[in-house]
């Protein structure tokens, strides 16, 4: 089968080489970065957890409970709402942030790590300088220009700005963010955030700047192994003490 570039037909793999041919055809396609993102449920659409609840609190809300909260649990204070949003998302709470990965065997990890061969996972690779065109965030002297959280195309998309600016309904962003935890250097993370545009980042503008990937049920298990040979697990993604146990206990 021919592959095509991104915004074709979702294709499908069975193995990480497939991985491989999809990520080498798609390198051909363009020049730009490419980032992953592995999913459990092929169907799941990319939109952010505070997104996708039709009820419950506002993210400032959120953030100021949060902040009541962990406070005085945090080794340092965070600096401004984007610290705190990180240290949410780290910690499971909802968010506008989605996590992707720069290295795509991180992305198929999560893809796979649902053992369950009923459900078909997914894995997304994402153009992000090609996202954000639509956001009219563009450098023409850096064709691959992203934005840090520190930039000031970014500002518009912090707590603050969301509240008060309701009535916008910006397109979502990539961005980069300081790797200022082993757990996101391990997993050379990235992100992208919503503003109040409940538009899900595979709907945006022409769609040509993502791709889905189909990993069937029947073969999630096989590319578990395949990775666990590479060094690609839970200790190596997550490395804190939890990690060491749960790894202890799937060789046992």
């Amino acid at each position: 089968m021919e592959l095509q570039c991104a915004g074709a037909m979702d294709n499908k793999i069975f193995s990480i080489g497939g991985l491989v041919e999809i990520i080498r055809a798609e390198k051909k396609c363009g020049e730009g970065s490419l980032w992953f993102r592995g999913q459990a449920d092929k169907d799941w659409n990319l939109l952010p957890s505070l997104l996708r609840q039709k009820y419950g609190m506002s993210e400032s809300t959120l953030l100021t409970r949060f902040k009541q909260s962990a406070a005085m649990l945090t080794a340092s204070k965070p600096l401004n709402s984007f610290d705190w949003i990180f240290l949410m998302q780290h910690y499971g709470v909802p968010t506008r942030l989605l996590d992707w990965t720069e290295n795509p065997l991180v992305a198929l990890y999560f893809a796979v790590e649902n053992k369950n061969t009923e459900e078909d996972a997914a894995l997304w690779i994402l153009r992000p300088n090609k996202l954000n065109t639509h956001a009219h965030i563009d450098d023409k002297d850096e064709s691959d220009y992203i934005p840090s959280f520190d930039d000031d195309e970014v500002e518009g998309y912090s707590t603050e700005r969301v509240r008060i600016d309701k009535r916008m309904k910006l397109l979502p962003i990539a961005t980069i963010a300081t790797r200022n935890n082993p757990r996101i250097q391990a997993q050379l993370g990235t992100f992208t955030i919503h503003h109040n545009a409940s538009v899900p980042i595979e709907e945006v503008g022409d769609k040509e700047h993502c791709r889905k990937i189909i990993i069937p049920g029947d073969s999630k298990a096989q590319i578990r192994s395949d990775l666990s040979n590479l060094g690609v697990n839970r200790l190596a993604l997550f490395p804190e003490m939890e990690s060491i146990s749960e790894t202890l206990r799937e060789i046992m």
